[in-house]
């Protein structure tokens, strides 16, 4: 089975990369499982400061599976991106999220876990989920908090496609960026984390992501449930089967 997440450790990072150029890198079974995987070992690498995740290919992640979950439903998927974001939230280490593509539905649950996000101002975002019947309920675990409600309420019932300036200034993302200098303010926000003691870095995330962490905690078991349910209802298989479709 080829590997669809990688690992890098080097200078003090631990670069995690998406390859899974088949399917716009969606949130397929064996990626969240890698990507897990290799979360839990960079995390606990003794070489590294921070954990950078960032793609190989012009998307960063096209959101679920559908494939996948129009055969045989979201269940154990929903459950596994709940933890994957308390993964993320948890980890002692400050995790750094590269956007050099766009980003849908599921995929913005890693935006929203995430420490800090520099995102090129080229980037797009989009809930996508209310046009598939669904509802973007996993991922609001960690991005309620970040939106302002007036901004989740447009964003997550219309569906509209919003870019890199409008996502920083409703804190789904640190800061935009001009293409050009993606690589260049990735590597500044690095070495700046380099600077500090684990210690402190692990102490002052936790802090941060307190309040983040228990709403992951209180309301990940049903919202994963929701998830499941509406992945399996009719309106939404309907729904899916005639995107997929009309991507053929």
């Amino acid at each position: 089975m080829t590997e669809l997440v990688h690992l890098d450790v080097a200078d003090g990072v631990a670069t995690i990369t998406l390859d899974s150029p088949h399917n716009r890198n969606a949130l397929s079974k064996q990626l969240v499982t890698e990507l897990a995987a290799h979360l839990t070992t960079a995390d606990a690498d003794t070489e590294s400061k921070a954990i950078l995740i960032r793609t190989s290919g012009p998307v960063f992640c096209s959101g679920a599976d559908l494939t996948e979950a129009v055969g045989g439903g979201m269940a154990e998927g929903a459950k596994a991106i709940i933890v994957l974001q308390r993964q993320i939230a948890t980890a002692a280490k400050p995790v750094v999220v590269e956007l050099g593509g766009p980003v849908r539905a599921g995929g913005l649950g890693i935006v929203g876990a995430a420490d800090l996000v520099i995102a090129a101002e080229s980037v797009t975002f989009q809930l996508t989920e209310v046009r598939l019947g669904l509802a973007a309920a996993i991922i609001s675990a960690s991005l309620i908090p970040r939106f302002n409600p007036r901004a989740a309420s447009d964003l997550f019932l219309t569906a509209r496609t919003f870019d890199a300036a409008e996502a920083a200034a409703v804190g789904l993302v640190t800061r935009a960026v001009p293409d050009a200098d993606l690589s260049a303010e990735v590597a500044r926000v690095l070495a700046d984390l380099a600077k500090a003691y684990p210690q402190g870095l692990r102490e002052s995330k936790a802090i941060l992501n307190r309040d983040l962490v228990a709403r992951i905690d209180a309301l990940g078991n049903d919202l994963a449930a929701k998830s499941a349910e509406l992945f399996a209802s009719d309106e939404a298989r309907e729904a899916m089967t005639a995107f997929l479709q009309r991507k053929k």
